[in-house]
């Protein structure tokens, strides 16, 4: 995988006082300035900088952070994004094996799920009430997450799925590093790779928490405005992280990239295909299916097999092709959480999907043929059980929207 750097390329226009210019344009020699880098302390060395560079190089680490309307990428970025498409896609890195049955995996999932839920609500409640973001808050659940999820994938997206409470912000931070840390155990990134995706899946909109309140909750349509106001939640988290101690320069790129759009109709800087870095197209991908599976003030969730037809809809024009594609195989077409009706009429919920057999998932089954609930659930394995008890061939029929039956999911959990 790209080694993402803790300097970006930004137009001169966007340099201020603070910032700490590590290169230039042009050679040192051909400057006034005698030492290679250093951080603009002067209106002086600003307006020397402007005039004689059409772009410099900033590092966040030593100075200010750019606003993310200014950050550029060069001929070398562009060279590294599309062949980091192609490795990130194609190449494995780890073959991750399932090292855990999904039952035993469920009781370490649960503790881990719990840890990193509270560090989620504990890091929100900081930055709503003005202190900064701890980091260390995170990082205990953060790899106790991925510490399951390389295991067993299956069960902490379980538990994601039936946990989901009324709370957008919280339960949308916890299902987007969820899938982000999924997303890269299938596509055999290595561990730190995943802690990176992971912790941007929890922090790429924690900008927001600078927004009034009254903004975020709002049910109707937003005016021009308050929309460009809504966008500014990207410029906002990459300043909160850019001075946050120890926070990843990659973590810092998904948060300043993730509403950008393969086809260019993102924000805040219009990139387009592999101008956008492959973590910010992932995150950006993922954020909208988990904001699709979401309870909103403005929308009903959609069933996870729904937001899945949706996101394939999108393939090639709002996100890359080729990403959606092993999204899906990541999630399968009916993914952890759908409800589903098979072919005798039985009714259950998808508990595990199989790498290999994506269309016959491990199912729990709720409801009998005549929709009457089971005495007692039962757990089939479709990629095993072929046919139903009366010698039919037995497959999913199709998927159920939320609640179908009356059935709630997180009733299914038994602590």
């Amino acid at each position: 995988m790209t080694e993402f750097r803790q300097e970006f390329r930004i137009s001169v226009r966007g340099l201020e006082l603070g910032m700490f210019v590590s290169r230039l344009d042009r050679p040192w020699l051909e400057t006034p300035f005698l030492m290679q880098g250093f951080q603009v302390s002067s209106d002086e060395e600003l307006q020397k900088l402007q005039r004689m560079c059409s772009h410099v190089y900033v590092d966040i680490q030593l100075g200010k952070a750019p606003d993310p309307r200014f950050i550029e990428l060069d001929t070398t970025d562009l060279v590294e994004a599309a062949h980091g498409r192609d490795e990130f896609i194609d190449l494995r890195k780890t073959q991750w094996e399932i090292k855990t049955d999904f039952k035993t995996e469920l009781g370490h999932a649960a503790i881990a799920h719990d840890v990193l839920q509270r560090g989620i609500e504990e890091v929100m409640e900081d930055l709503k009430n003005g202190r900064d973001l701890d980091l260390d808050k995170l990082r205990h659940g953060v790899d106790a997450m991925i510490d399951s999820i390389t295991r067993n994938p299956s069960a902490f997206n379980w538990l994601k799925e039936i946990k989901r409470k009324d709370d957008y912000a919280y339960q949308h931070a916890l299902g987007c590093s969820v899938w982000a840390a999924s997303f890269g155990r299938h596509l055999g990134l290595e561990r730190e790779d995943l802690r990176e995706l992971a912790l941007g899946g929890l922090l790429f909109d924690v900008g927001k928490t600078r927004l009034p309140p009254a903004l975020l909750g709002k049910q109707e349509r937003l005016d021009a405005d308050e929309a460009k106001l809504m966008q500014r939640h990207v410029e906002f988290g990459v300043e909160m992280l850019a001075k946050t101690p120890g926070m990843s320069p990659a973590v810092i790129e998904m948060v300043a990239t993730h509403h950008e759009r393969h086809n260019g109709m993102g924000y805040p800087l219009g990139l387009s295909g592999t101008r956008i870095p492959i973590n910010g197209r992932i995150i950006g991908l993922i954020d909208s299916y988990d904001a699709l599976r979401s309870v909103r003030a403005h929308a009903q969730g959609l069933s996870p097999h729904q937001a899945v037809a949706e996101l394939y809809k999108l393939r090639g024009t709002l996100f890359q092709a080729e990403l959606v594609e092993q999204f899906i195989q990541t999630c399968g077409i009916y993914p952890t959480g759908s409800l589903v009706e098979l072919s005798n009429g039985q009714v259950g919920v998808v508990t595990a999907v199989h790498s290999l057999k994506r269309l016959r998932p491990s199912i729990m089954l709720l409801l009998d043929k005549d929709k009457i609930p089971l005495a007692q659930f039962q757990t089939i394995e479709l990629g095993e059980v072929m046919q139903d008890a009366g010698g039919q061939p037995l497959s999913i029929k199709h998927g159920l929207p939320p609640r179908a039956y009356g059935i709630d999911p997180a009733e299914l959990f038994l602590d």
